[in-house]
């Protein structure tokens, strides 16, 4: 099983959740979720959301990002999804993936608890 980080270089919580990692010698690939070439899906989100355990997409949202791109706190999880797909800021990182756990570094010892 690989491991994988959705990571934004641009973010410092997603830099120092791959420090942590490097860390404790815990090797995994790397997403640019934020590069064209790397976006997600909404069906790969879905499957993020459920790998997390959670019932809506609002688990990973990033809310002060949701609020300035305006998106409605009435919008449903199918317009969330949407919303992320699009406009991948909107995701919170990182997000740690192996198999069929996820976990959303905040904080990142969280990537910790699917390895």
């Amino acid at each position: 099983m690989t491991y994988t980080v959705l990571h934004n270089p641009s973010c410092s919580t997603s830099r120092n959740g791959l420090v942590l990692l490097d860390e404790k010698g815990i090797s995994y690939d790397v997403r640019k979720y934020m590069n064209v070439s790397e976006a997600l899906s909404v069906d790969e989100l879905r499957d993020i959301a459920k790998k997390l355990g959670a019932d809506s997409p609002r688990a990973f949202l990033r809310d002060k990002d949701a609020k300035k791109f305006e998106l409605p706190d009435t919008a449903s999880d199918d317009e969330v999804y949407a919303a992320m797909a699009e406009n991948p800021r909107l995701i919170q990182r990182p997000i740690g993936i192996n198999g069929d756990k996820a976990a959303l570094g905040r904080p990142i010892e969280n990537l910790l608890d699917i390895v």
